[in-house]
């Protein structure tokens, strides 16, 4: 089996957000074990501002995962946790169903 590609997942930062200190700790704990493409971008910047317009977060951080809205506010570690599970499943079914194929 293949490795899988890192999974793009950036996290939208504010100063003094505790939320987002707990977040930006545990997803690089996660990248330890997972392939993810782990990016910080501050808020106040022009990407962070583009973003936070773009998908109107209640709370800080703003997390997105593959460029899609994944949370905000606290870091929901179970959903993070079945995302990765199910990604790994799938490309596990995707590359025995290509040995298979391969094989006829």
């Amino acid at each position: 089996m293949t490795a899988l590609p890192a999974l793009p997942v950036v996290v939208v930062t504010a100063p003094a957000c505790h939320f987002c200190e707990e977040a930006t700790e545990h997803l690089a704990e996660v990248a330890a074990r997972h392939p993810l493409d782990l990016r910080e971008v501050e808020i106040t910047s022009p990407e962070g501002a583009r973003l936070v317009a773009e998908h109107r977060p209640a709370l800080n951080p703003l997390v997105l995962v593959d460029g899609q809205f994944f949370s905000a506010g606290r870091l929901p570690r179970r959903k993070l946790d079945a995302l990765l599970r199910q990604r790994e499943a799938q490309a596990g079914a995707g590359g025995a169903e290509a040995v298979v194929t391969r094989g006829r």
